[in-house]
């Protein structure tokens, strides 16, 4: 796992300093390597650092140049499958110097050109120059979980792992664009393919695009398809499939050449990773699981259950309050995008690289794929309820929407447009569009609270949408039933804007590479054959996973409320944290330049501290993550 970066375009006397600028600001992605290669004209300018992950000879180092078409390749990613197209390549006349998967990359490149992508197995990030045409190539894995940034600065595109990197260029100036703002304030993330920064892209997942050596973007595709047809199969030969394609994934994902352990929370998910990876190894494997001394929140038994009934070398690591407060500005400070999540991961990652460990795994991806969520439930039973009620005026929907909430919340309650009854109104709007009701049932403020949150609000997006990725979604969705419907939805904006965005740079701030074999492609598709009443029901209980280990792992073990990987953070904000939250919140400037409200800022932050308990830690934790991002940054609005 690495971090890449280059510039592309109109050659200028520091471009080869600039790169280097970028690589330094990623240090921790790659501490063990560095380099930079330049075309002699320097309208390409590639670089790379490196974590060494697999063949750890100098060998592996980047930029890597192809011997027959002197194509130059800066690659972050791991490809599971390298080792059957390296065999097909050396029947084709390849020869290998390396044990590497980047070297079978570039020379799959140099072979199928673009078709190579397709045939890759596993998570991604390359840009690839070909000096027979002069074009620079950036592809991303098809589910998104290495991510690629790009912007057009100076007559030339320049590319990096983060955002963050970006921000190093001499001249860019930046400032926040409104429209991410807007996606913060409805995701508690950006969703892209726009960023918090003006001019700053996020590509796609499963996208690629063309460079001329001019700087012009030419050509911007998808090189595989986000959902492709997939051939029904009855529930035996389904989940048979399902079963096979979790053991070669797990198995692919356990290949490297430096130690590896696995987050294990307890919960279906990793617990399966843990039972798959366990009875394919001739060791314990490692496990981790962080403890906490609030009750509440502690779900370390479960996890020590799994891993004795497993027979892992299971490790646990406290997590205190005081713990978190020092160790609270290194973790901030690595966020690359704002989020009102990540910190989690951030400790554990952190924990596991101190032990020793250079890769983990994670079940992140089991929710989605099998209907863990509590979306898979609540959207089917109010889209009907929206649909009916779709022909009536706004006015009457909000109408509507605050009895309806007065009815479900209890005599004399105060619905409040903060809370998810305030949002009933929003819900109803939707008028049963299955992508607006998803965006519904997961913003954060209700668009109320977001007009009076902003300075200059604006319903350009009024599902927190760009019109583009709305439509894109829509497309994605089509012709499925509702929970095949939301389980795309799941897997296109919550694992794929935020969930893998966050593992990445809180992971990779610590030097970790967190692999997630649930996301593999091939087990996504072998999830998607699994008929609907077999993968989803019942709700919320994941028993196709659960089949899969039933001899290591009884069900009736996993016979409790689910409950996510959560920290005490809405006790801690009360607490130890409130101190230095209050600073920001106070800060009228400093909310001005970010294009919030100061007023009503401050008014949530008082209601929060004073104990309203429908004003959840994340709207807090989220506003004030956003406030310090921009100052630490300089990064505000116009």
């Amino acid at each position: 796992m690495c971090g890449i970066g280059g510039i592309v375009g109109a050659p200028a006397d520091g471009v080869v300093a600039d790169v280097e600028s970028m690589l330094q600001a990623m240090v921790h992605r790659g501490p063990d390597q560095g380099g930079v290669w330049s075309a002699p004209d320097r309208r390409a300018v590639l670089g790379h650092r490196r974590l060494s992950i697999i063949d750890l000879s100098e060998a592996g180092r980047q930029p890597m140049i192809e011997p027959r078409t002197g194509a130059v390749m800066v690659y972050n990613g791991e490809c599971y499958n390298f080792l059957e197209l390296r065999a097909e390549l050396e029947s084709l006349g390849h020869s290998f110097r390396s044990q590497s998967d980047s070297e079978v990359v570039l020379a799959a490149y140099s072979e199928w050109s673009d078709a190579a992508f397709a045939r890759l197995r596993g998570m991604f990030a390359i840009a690839i120059w070909s000096p027979h045409d002069a074009t620079l190539t950036l592809v991303r894995d098809r589910v998104g979980i290495k991510p690629l940034y790009w912007v057009e600065h100076r007559g030339a595109v320049v590319f990096a792992s983060e955002v963050r990197a970006l921000l190093t260029l001499p001249g860019l100036a930046p400032r926040l664009d409104p429209a991410g703002v807007r996606s913060y304030l409805w995701h508690g993330f950006v969703c892209g393919p726009g960023t918090l920064v003006a001019g700053v892209h996020s590509l796609e997942a499963g996208t690629l695009l063309k460079v001329a050596a001019d700087g012009r973007v030419t050509e911007r595709r998808r090189y595989a398809p986000a959902r492709g047809d997939v051939a029904r199969l009855d529930t035996r030969e389904a989940e048979a499939r399902l079963a096979t394609e979790l053991d070669a994934t797990v198995q692919a994902h356990m290949v490297a050449d430096v130690p590896l352990g696995i987050f294990l929370s307890g919960g279906v998910d990793s617990s399966v990773i843990s039972a798959v990876a366990q009875r394919n190894s001739s060791q314990p494997v490692v496990t981790f699981n962080i403890r906490f001394e609030e009750a509440r929140y502690d779900e370390s038994a479960y996890a020590r259950e799994v891993a004795g009934r497993l027979g892992t070398d299971h490790r646990e690591i406290l997590l205190t309050e005081r713990m978190f407060e020092e160790q609270l500005e290194a973790a901030i400070g690595c966020v690359d995008q704002p989020t009102f999540d990540a910190l989690n991961t951030y400790f554990v990652s952190r924990a596991v690289r101190e032990a020793g460990l250079t890769v983990a795994l994670a079940g992140t991806g089991g929710d989605e794929l099998f209907g863990g969520y509590a979306s898979f439930g609540d959207l089917p039973r109010v889209r009907p309820l929206a649909r009916a009620v779709g022909l009536l005026p706004q006015r009457a929907l909000n109408a509507i929407g605050r009895s309806t909430a007065r009815l479900l919340m209890g005599p004399g309650s105060e619905v409040r447009p903060q809370t998810r009854w305030g949002k009933f109104a929003d819900v109803l709007a939707t008028r049963g569009d299955l992508v607006a009701l998803y965006q519904t049932s997961y913003a954060i403020f209700s668009r109320e609270m977001q007009r009076t949150l902003l300075l200059s609000p604006a319903d350009a997006e009024p599902w927190g949408l760009a019109p583009q990725r709305q439509a894109e979604l829509a497309e994605r969705t089509a012709g499925l039933g509702v929970l095949e419907a939301i389980a795309e939805l799941e897997l296109a904006s919550f694992v794929g804007e935020r969930l893998l965005r966050d593992t990445d740079f809180a992971s990779m701030a610590v030097s970790l590479e967190v692999r997630v074999p649930l996301l593999d492609h091939g087990f996504i598709d072998a999830a998607r054959a699994v008929p609907e009443a077999a993968r989803f029901q019942p709700l919320r209980r994941k028993d196709a996973l659960k089949r899969i280990v039933a001899k290591q792992l009884p069900a009736e073990l996993f016979d409790r409320p689910k409950a996510g990987f959560e920290l005490p953070l809405g006790q801690w904000c009360r607490s130890r944290l409130a101190g230095r939250l209050e600073q920001n919140f106070q800060d009228i400037n400093l909310a001005h330049a970010v294009g919030l409200n100061a007023e009503t800022v401050g008014r949530l932050w008082r209601a929060f501290r004073g104990g309203d308990t429908s004003i959840y830690w994340s709207r807090i934790w989220g506003l004030y993550v956003l406030m310090d991002w921009c100052r630490r940054h300089g990064v505000y609005a116009a």
